[in-house]
């Protein structure tokens, strides 16, 4: 079985990517790889707003469990990879860090659309972020008090989150919309109809869902080769594998994300690119539940540093203010040039990867 190397040292996979490939190969895969997820990420967005046209489905519902789901894939993949191989460590900073990437993205959104994409949404994101927020806490605590509470050797925090995920799916499907009465969302250059949008467009139901499964399937096969790559350069670099999963993996594994959120504000799809991000902060703990099953050793929270509660408590606060931003949104000045909210974001993200750094 193809292992990781141990946390913080050079060793390194005796049957990867790692073994024989120096850093410039690395860096070559590693682009390669992510070209093929932004490729998927952004057929992902297509065919995901179709269905939901097709279906009469709310975006915010589509984005929070369909696409977040399968821009998920990549830390569904990584994590138990990382489990499996012994370094409950990376799989957990990887889930926390993906968390935190997110909200980054959200945004690095908000400043490329000048603050117009926010408030035109929904305010039911603010649900869908709770429970991301609630989840994390969870995750958390587990981390922090070391519980050894277990069915089998998987922790039952883990189990409980996913539990608790489930029941807040079936929640998301049936909570009412919650538009912003009154506010007129602002107008948006949509990307014109050409290329895989315009077939995208053109295909029955059951191909745009064969599609989109294909798409997916593209992110799960790809996502591995991106993470090892990412490793190999870490390990060429001398970067430290307690950093590597809350920064460098995170960012790998939150490239569908980014593409996928960015594609459907092109489209028009507001609701969906922010319901996708939060969703996939759900989603992030659900994967615990997985990693957990193939960390064989006892409750994986309970084998994680607590150098971890870091990054979640700088993905709670970070889910914090967003949502804080998307709900106060009101009538903006859409002419100004800086948008403080997304500022602030990505200064506390910044400042919450210093300190992981520094305490994990």
């Amino acid at each position: 079985m193809c292992k990781f190397g141990a946390l913080g040292s050079r060793r390194v996979s005796p049957c990867g990517i790692n073994g024989g490939m120096g850093l410039w190969q690395a860096v070559g895969v590693f682009l390669l790889s992510a070209a093929v997820m932004v490729r998927a990420g952004s057929s992902l967005a297509g065919y995901a707003d179709q269905i939901a046209e097709r279906m009469r489905m709310s975006r915010l519902f589509v984005g929070t469990l369909m696409l977040a789901f399968a821009t998920s894939l990549p830390e569904l993949v990584t994590d138990i990879t990382a489990a499996r191989a012994g370094a409950p460590d990376l799989a957990a900073g990887d889930l926390f860090g993906s968390s935190m990437a997110n909200m980054a993205i959200l945004a690095i959104i908000d400043l490329l659309y000048r603050g117009t994409v926010w408030p035109s949404v929904e305010l039911g994101h603010a649900r869908v972020a709770a429970v991301a927020i609630g989840l994390t806490a969870m995750a958390a605590l587990g981390i922090f008090t070391q519980s050894t509470l277990s069915i089998g050797w998987v922790g039952l925090t883990s189990i409980l989150i996913a539990v608790l995920y489930v029941l807040s799916i079936a929640w998301f499907r049936r909570m009412p919309l919650l538009a912003r009465p009154g506010l007129e969302a602002p107008r948006i250059p949509l990307q014109k109809s050409t290329g895989w949008s315009e077939k995208a467009a053109q295909l029955s139901l059951s191909g745009l869902w064969f599609r989109f499964g294909i798409s997916a399937l593209l992110i799960l096969l790809t996502a591995p080769i991106a993470t090892l790559s990412v490793k190999a350069i870490a390990d060429s670099t001398g970067i430290a594998q307690t950093f590597l999963g809350a920064a460098l993996l995170a960012v790998t594994t939150s490239l569908p994300e980014l593409i996928a959120s960015i594609a459907s504000v092109r489209i028009g799809a507001y609701d969906m690119a922010v319901g996708n991000l939060f969703g996939s902060n759900v989603a992030n703990m659900s994967v615990l539940l997985f990693a957990d099953i193939a960390y064989t050793d006892g409750p994986m929270l309970a084998a994680v540093s607590q150098g971890q509660v870091v990054a979640a408590l700088g993905a709670i606060l970070l889910m914090s203010v967003a949502v804080a931003a998307i709900v106060g949104e009101s009538e903006r000045t859409r002419l100004r040039k800086l948008e403080p909210d997304a500022i602030v974001l990505l200064m506390i993200y910044a400042v919450t990867l210093v300190a992981v750094a520094y305490y994990g």
